[in-house]
């Protein structure tokens, strides 16, 4: 089945002024190429040509910069005008990325992780995969949903920021969802409203014991929503630990 990605690059990234009161988030530079080069290119990597971006009122400057992308792929953008929260980001995309399965990826996580084979696998299953949980092992994993394992190590929950975390495996902000996103999407906006998580989506595949969490290790990730993680991030592009290819 069709693999698409939808690129979270929305919100007005506060945690980065005074740097976006005037630049995109993503367009800042981290070392030689902006944040985006790099999300986009573990997207392409993966073998994804149909991406749609969410961008907010800068939306013109990431246009100026990706254009209509690489030769053969289809770039959608959608502006998000007010920062409403993820269930309204996403549902801006939505009418690109209907009866799809999705590599849905926040922005703000640079990786060094090759998601090609996964995407691979996860595409090409006859029946419907579920999700696919990327985790990376955190020593202070309070500030992200914290994967719970049953006795038999199996995914049986996800925590939102827990004040004890039941594991060190924090849930990044990438994620792989078969055809049945969207309805689940819907069951969980409906339940939680405002307040709705990209982890109501997912606990409901945990709950039917259709979710998959694949830990990729320490340092391997960085959330370059911080003026500290981006100088952090740009160190270990200038190490040549992050590739931005291919771009423009």
């Amino acid at each position: 089945m069709t693999m698409k990605a939808i690129l979270v690059a929305g919100g007005h990234g506060s945690r980065l002024e005074p740097f976006t009161q005037y630049t995109q988030k993503t367009l800042l530079p981290l070392y030689n190429r902006p944040v985006i080069d790099y999300a986009l290119g573990s997207i392409r990597r993966a073998g994804i040509s149909d991406i749609t971006i969410i961008a907010n009122q800068f939306v013109g400057q990431i246009t100026s910069h990706v254009g209509q992308g690489l030769p053969g792929e289809r770039i959608h953008y959608v502006i998000e005008e007010e920062p409403l929260g993820v269930a309204h980001a996403l549902s801006l995309a939505r009418p690109y990325n209907e009866e799809a399965r999705l590599l849905i990826y926040f922005s703000d996580n640079i990786t060094t992780i090759e998601f090609q084979p996964h995407v691979e696998a996860f595409s090409l299953q006859t029946t419907p995969p579920g999700c696919l949980l990327i985790a990376r092992e955190e020593a202070n994993p309070q500030a992200f949903g914290v994967a719970v394992f049953d006795e038999q190590g199996k995914v049986c929950d996800i925590v939102e920021k827990p004040e004890k975390p039941p594991s060190n495996l924090a849930i990044g902000g990438i994620y792989m969802f078969d055809e049945r996103f969207w309805d689940r999407f819907d069951v969980a906006v409906g339940e939680h409203g405002p307040s709705f998580s990209i982890s109501d989506v997912t606990r409901q595949y945990v709950r039917q014991g259709e979710a998959e969490v694949i830990s990729v290790g320490e340092e391997t990730w960085v959330d370059c929503g911080t003026p500290e993680s981006l100088f952090q991030a740009s160190i270990m592009a200038k190490e040549g630990k992050l590739n931005p290819h291919p771009h423009r």
